[in-house]
């Protein structure tokens, strides 16, 4: 008789061999073929990848001086599995750390959530950054300390004391940029702000690798097969930029002691040729490793010197914006050049409400009204415009139109220039106005945007694109600071000219109102007996003392230069605005200043705004 419980225990016992031996296959594949642990401990022990780390492109004025280049830096790396028998007060003493240093770094190190990526088989940063004196003591101590290595580097170094905010500068790279791009690991350098950030891809280069082989006491034994496998770094691409020193220099100089912004243009090409923020910051304390010490200093400075301002300060344009106005109106026929006179009799008067203006004759046409910087003239225009009903069926139709030609004049949105942190300012529009009035308003409502006051802000960046737009008759170049990529090409939003709505033909006369202001009217300081320089004071008002603003270009016909001042709390247009954009061309068009433009120049720079921070 059969013995079933036999038969079953057989087949149990079968299936559980099976199962084992299934369960030793998979392992063993997962080991060997799914995992590389073991292939990295194998190859650990006779192999060492040491990176070798591109040298970062240079960056060069538009005269081809160097601005930024790259020195000989040193880290300090460790390979975490072969560290034994280590010497920690020896270690510390020799490279000038304390204990508990040494032990968070390694703690930090070996934390995945603070340095994801980590394998004790290959090298972290312990210490970036390392001056060539430490270097030289540590070298000569280095067979003490198993499982350290020197890794060379290279760090930022610059020729001028200019420029911060347009460079920008490099630090070691966050978790988030090692999560976004698998080119980067723990303790590699990113470029941060301006240039640097933007054009990270251009000047960082490729890295390299060199492998060496060891021998069972992990002792470096040279190169394996005399580097047939190893992969030699790619430099990073120079750039040059649009951005003259000289000229750049001289705005740093004329705004020390302000807060402000100058911001040049090329009109023809749309590079930028200097772009001033103030207060600045020396470049050279962005440099080694007190870096992060002297960056929580300018954070926390009152002053805000970290601040871009040429790109994220937005204010009142001021009488800087009249052009767009008047180039708005003669386009959509609201006035005729020569023939619509509009009263102004110390401002615009009318039902009760009053914008002020200074004395000048009236009434007059548009050229004038430009030349005086008349604030009737250009309400009186906005006020028949918003409420022409044989043009447009409501104001809010008016308004929209009004608002897209300036939209089309670079106003309201990002111009698109190739450094971090542009802020769009503000143009607002009909939705804007019917939320905040609940539907009833009309142009007496919000005439101060004729005048570039109210809720219009801009950048100084796009008061000089107006400068730019106007110099070239009705269109612009998306104004950048890089001129050209070694080797390579600029985006295409940097080539292509971008048209106004508006013609040609009413630009003339938008010129003519400009040169008229410099030959007689408010710009009278700008004038420069061999150039013809067209130029629009501004005079923006603010709960404090009055901003001072000017823009301008030159020459007349053909322009090299257009340009943008805006000092805050400076007063009247007149006062910086004038004076500085004059020197500033001067210094641009001529390659130097006069001697008494040398005196003029040094009497602003010793000139010194009080702020009240509750004012600001």
């Amino acid at each position: 008789m059969r013995n079933y419980n036999l038969e079953k225990r057989k087949f149990v016992i079968a299936g559980v061999a099976v199962a084992i031996v299934f369960g030793y296959i998979l392992r063993l594949f997962t080991l060997q073929i799914m995992s590389d642990d073991y292939k990295k401990n194998a190859d650990s022990n006779a192999f060492l990848n040491k990176v070798q780390y591109p040298a970062r492109g240079a960056i060069y004025d538009r005269k081809g001086r160097l601005m930024v280049y790259n020195q000989p830096a040193y880290d300090v790396t460790v390979i975490m599995r072969e560290v034994e028998d280590l010497d920690t007060l020896d270690f510390c003493r020799t490279l000038d750390i304390t204990p508990e240093f040494f032990r968070k770094r390694m703690e930090d190190i070996k934390n995945r959530s603070v340095n994801p990526g980590y394998s004790p088989y290959t090298e972290q940063v312990f210490l970036s950054q390392l001056p060539a004196e430490e270097f030289a003591v540590f070298q000569e101590k280095l067979f003490r300390f198993p499982g350290f290595y020197i890794q060379r580097r290279t760090t930022r170094q610059y020729t001028y004391n200019v420029a911060a905010h347009v460079l920008g500068d490099v630090a070691e790279v966050s978790r988030r940029d090692i999560e976004n791009d698998d080119y980067y690991r723990s303790g590699d350098f990113i470029g941060i702000q301006g240039v640097e950030r933007s054009y990270e891809k251009e000047l960082r280069g490729e890295k390299g690798v060199e492998i060496l082989l060891r021998d069972a006491h992990g002792r470096i034994q040279g190169r394996y097969k005399d580097g047939a496998f190893d992969k030699q770094p790619v430099p990073g691409k120079n750039l040059t930029l649009g951005i003259d020193v000289d000229l750049q220099a001289l705005g740093e100089r004329l705004l020390e002691g302000k807060i402000g912004s100058i911001v040049a243009i090329e009109p023809a090409t749309g590079d930028i040729l200097c772009m001033v923020s103030a207060p600045s910051y020396d470049p050279h304390l962005m440099v080694g490793r007190d870096r992060g010490k002297h960056h929580l200093e300018l954070s926390r400075d009152n002053w805000k010197p970290l601040l871009n301002r040429a790109v994220s300060g937005t204010y009142p344009p001021g009488s800087t914006f009249k052009t767009s106005q008047a180039l708005t109106f003669m386009q959509e026929g609201i006035i005729s050049p020569t023939q619509t006179l509009y009263p102004c009799y110390h401002g615009f008067v009318y039902r009760g409400l009053r914008v002020g203006c200074h004395s000048h004759p009236s009434p007059l046409s548009l050229i004038p009204a430009l030349a005086t910087s008349c604030n009737g003239y250009f309400c009186w225009g906005l006020y028949y415009m918003f409420g022409n009903r044989t043009k447009y069926k409501n104001v809010q139709q008016a308004m929209t139109t009004w608002k897209d030609y300036m939209v089309s004049m670079g106003f309201g949105y990002q111009l698109g220039v190739d450094i971090p942190g542009e802020r769009r300012g503000m143009i607002p529009n009909a939705t804007f106005y019917d939320r905040a009035y609940r539907g009833s308003w009309n142009g007496l409502t919000v005439i101060s945007i004729a005048i570039g006051q109210g809720e219009v802000t801009l950048t100084p960046l796009q008061i000089a694109n107006l400068g730019a737009t106007i110099a070239n008759r009705g269109y612009f170049i998306t104004p950048h600071v890089v001129h050209s990529i070694e080797g390579g090409q600029l985006d295409t939003l940097y080539q292509k000219r971008r048209y106004t709505k508006v013609e040609p033909r009413y630009y003339e006369e938008v010129v003519k109102g400009m040169r008229q202001a410099v030959l007689g009217g408010t710009c009278r300081g700008a004038n420069l007996p061999d150039i013809e320089v067209c130029g629009k004071t501004g005079t923006a008002e603010n709960r404090g003392h009055d901003h001072s603003a000017f823009m301008g270009f030159a020459p007349m016909d053909n322009p090299k230069i257009a340009i943008a001042v805006y000092v805050e709390n400076g007063g009247f247009g007149a006062v910086y605005g004038v004076p500085i954009g004059k020197l500033m061309i001067e210094q641009y068009l001529k390659g130097k200043l006069s001697p008494e433009s040398e005196a003029q120049a040094s009497e602003i720079q010793q000139r010194r705004i009080f702020y009240d921070n509750q004012q600001r």
